[in-house]
């Protein structure tokens, strides 16, 4: 069974990039720029934003559709999943498009050293596919192994994007990176939130409400001070503006936390979104990241 296809009253414009699955893309890119500021990437194509951006979209398609054609009348199936479901056929010829696109360039325009990082996040991708296929839709269940694997994903994504092109580097390094540590993290603090909160709306019981409010705010908490302390200890000035950015986005995840009963779970997804593009304006204050 799927998700319903009913029809639905015309949608917010700005809930739109999170119907066509474009937020994530354009969080990734965001961090990506980031990451290349702060390693001090002199040589970094556009082209490798494109792939970014054009890889995270194909993947966020297929996870909704598979969500829509897997769980059914699950609580998971929101808009976005019936959007994409009502225009399946738009969505895959647009994804096998990107993938075509995806593919080429990175075949004629990446360095040689892209394929030992693809590889491992093809590893981490497919990981997350066979939780997401099997992981049951019961109400109750927060998909914590598929979060953390999503969240990895992602951050891993959007770092190797700008490490491949640090030569003297490998993918080592890149695993023991504290920005890739810090990012990843809050990465998966942020899809969690939104299970959570999904979860809490779906309780009427305050001890269940108020377990999964504790639930983000410590990590968060935890994640902040993390950040706040590598930021000041940071050897290499051109780390501070990066770990500031976490700890932005962290604070503005903890303030949506407490104040979430204000919106409803689609607003609260666009501004969990923005709440990890926002971070951006702080890294750009810093004159060494602009």
């Amino acid at each position: 069974m799927v998700c319903g296809v009913m029809s639905a009253p015309r949608k917010p414009f700005w809930l739109l990039p999170n119907l066509l699955s474009l937020d994530a893309p354009l969080v990734a890119v965001v961090w990506l720029w980031m990451f290349a500021k702060t390693w001090g990437v002199n040589y970094h194509p556009g082209h490798g934003y494109v792939v970014l951006a054009l890889g995270v979209w194909v993947l966020y398609v297929a996870d909704r559709l598979l969500d829509a054609t897997l769980h059914g009348d699950s609580p998971r199936c929101r808009a976005r999943h019936q959007f994409h479901r009502r225009h399946w056929r738009k969505f895959v010829a647009g994804a096998v498009l990107a993938l075509i696109v995806v593919l080429v360039t990175v075949l004629m325009k990446s360095p040689m050293a892209i394929f030992s990082y693809l590889v491992a996040e093809g590893v981490l991708v497919a990981g997350f596919f066979a939780f997401a296929t099997i992981t049951p839709a019961a109400a109750g269940d927060i998909p914590y192994a598929k979060n953390i694997l999503a969240g990895i994903a992602f951050a891993f994504g959007a770092a190797l994007m700008a490490h491949v092109y640090l030569y003297d580097r490998g993918i080592w390094d890149l695993l023991k990176s504290r920005e890739f540590h810090g990012f990843a993290v809050l990465c998966i603090l942020n899809i969690s939130a939104i299970d959570l909160w999904e979860h809490a709306e779906r309780s009427r019981d305050p001890e269940v409400q108020a377990t999964d409010e504790l639930s983000l705010t410590l990590p968060l908490t935890l994640l902040g001070a993390a950040s706040l302390f590598f930021a000041l200890r940071a050897e290499q000035h051109s780390s501070r503006p990066f770990f500031y950015a976490i700890l932005t986005g962290a604070a503005l995840l903890h303030v949506l936390n407490r104040t979430r009963a204000r919106f409803s779970m689609e607003s609260l997804r666009v501004l969990a979104d923005l709440a990890l593009v926002a971070p951006a304006l702080v890294f750009l204050s810093f004159p060494s990241s602009g």
